[in-house]
């Protein structure tokens, strides 16, 4: 764990924090408006259009999400990449690339034309786009976490830090809100060119972002790593040379977090479909599961400034454990009421918990200098094996088993993983800390500015 949050203070101003949690959600909340597209997509239509396989239309889907894992696979890749330009350039010129390929990748993949028209060309096309989605990606979430944990004071960090993961649920969420819409208006030319307008229109939302990226500051935690010591050359070979095992825990702490998240989010829709519920309500109750998550995001954040990081984490984690069957036994219900009840406490509680959580327990795992590197390979390497493969193999596992019980199975280990990382990793917000950081609270009158640690 590292220990230079704890040296050393400077400070910070109030408004400073504020404008990067600010630039930090709506960057999200564009980004991840984008890369959602793809995944509904996936579920609802790009089967039919870009991958017509076989007449079991499960196989069309099974394919569809291959391309969805594709995006998952470049991760790591775009975690490299973005983590070496970060820790070398910055967080603020790294973010806004992240924003502008996630965009222009975005914009043409509603321009594609189907497989009718042009055969095989049309899925590869798209595939090569998920990749550039993937690699923006890679980099995104960790940047975004960093712009505010690295400006943040620590007995706030992880309050403050949560609001990042809630950007991403609101662009999710716009996504999704995008799809229903144009299946209303569309009709049924919606397989003919309603699915395209969501994926035009991110042109627009995506040019305010990049403006909103290139006029923000940088993070001042990295700018004082930098000007104390030397900028690495190759910071992702330092990283792993000198914190393997912190990198490994950010691996482990994502794994089961990313494969229920792809799975009550992703997976879900097509599962709903087997079962023969409406697209209509299944896109709602998603929804509404995942506007539930930001309080429970926030709140859970909260609580990992009162009472450390660790035990929220470790609650979330045998979240999913415990809820993996449960959730398909909900939803093999197919009553309304308790279908809508699996997704809140799914989306809303389980991975509200973890969301929450996560930001401000692996960003102080590393040191500034290495911080977007580490993270960035670390998570995104789970990112690949969790959340990317998660809606694969699910939909594997469906068309096989024609049940949810081995998706339940599936699930639960991959959380009992994630759970075993959470009880290995170290408190990076131990006790003694927070009762030093309450003392200087209730002695010292708040000062005019909030305190950064560097």
């Amino acid at each position: 764990m590292s220990n230079e949050r704890n040296g050393p203070q400077a400070p910070a101003k109030t408004s400073g924090v504020r404008k990067a949690v600010f630039t930090s959600v709506i960057g999200q909340i564009l980004e991840w408006y984008d890369f959602f597209l793809y995944g509904t997509a996936a579920a609802l239509v790009f089967g039919k259009i870009f991958f017509p396989v076989g007449e079991d239309p499960l196989t069309g889907t099974i394919a569809a999400f291959g391309g969805f894992a594709v995006g998952f696979i470049a991760r790591p890749f775009g975690g490299m990449l973005c983590g070496h330009i970060g820790d070398r350039l910055g967080r603020k010129f790294t973010m806004t690339l992240t924003l502008a390929a996630m965009g222009v990748s975005t914009f043409l993949m509603g321009l594609l034309p189907s497989y009718a028209d042009i055969g095989i060309a049309a899925p590869l096309l798209l595939v090569l786009l998920r990749l550039v989605q993937g690699l923006a990606a890679g980099g995104e979430w960790s940047g975004s976490i960093l712009i505010i944990s690295e400006n943040a004071p620590q007995h706030r960090r992880g309050f403050l830090s949560a609001w990042s993961p809630c950007g991403a649920v609101v662009g999710f969420v716009l996504s999704t809100g995008a799809f229903m819409l144009m299946q209303r208006i569309s009709g049924d030319a919606f397989l003919d060119w309603g699915w395209r307008v969501p994926f035009l229109a991110s042109v627009l939302l995506i040019a305010l972002g990049v403006y909103l990226r290139s006029h923000m500051s940088e993070s001042e935690e990295f700018a004082c790593a930098t000007k104390k010591e030397k900028v690495e050359k190759a910071p992702l070979v330092e990283v792993l040379r000198q914190h393997p095992k912190e990198v490994l825990m950010v691996f482990g702490l994502r794994l089961g977090e990313g494969t229920a998240s792809w799975i009550f989010f992703a997976f879900s829709i097509a599962y709903g479909k087997f079962l023969g519920l409406s697209d209509a309500f299944v896109l709602g109750a998603l929804t509404c599961s995942m506007v539930a998550m930001i309080p429970f995001a926030l709140l859970a954040g909260w609580l990992t400034d009162q009472i450390g990081r660790k035990p929220v984490y470790i609650a979330g984690s045998l979240a999913v454990v415990v809820l993996a069957y449960p959730f398909f036994l909900l939803l093999d219900t197919r009553q309304p009421a308790l279908v809508v009840t699996a997704f809140v406490l799914a989306n809303g509680f389980v991975l509200g918990l973890l969301e929450g959580a996560q930001p401000a327990l692996i960003s102080e795992l590393l040191p500034a200098r290495l911080r977007y590197s580490g993270i960035g390979i670390g998570r995104e390497v789970a990112s690949v094996l969790g959340g990317g493969l998660a809606p694969v193999i699910a939909t594997a596992l469906l068309a096989h088993y024609r049940s949810g019980v081995p998706i339940a199975i599936y699930l639960a280990a991959m959380g009992a993983i994630t759970l075993l990382a959470a009880v290995l990793t170290p408190e990076t917000y131990p006790a003694a800390l927070r009762k030093k950081d309450r003392q200087v609270r209730g002695t010292v009158n708040p000062p005019a500015t909030t305190v950064l640690p560097t």
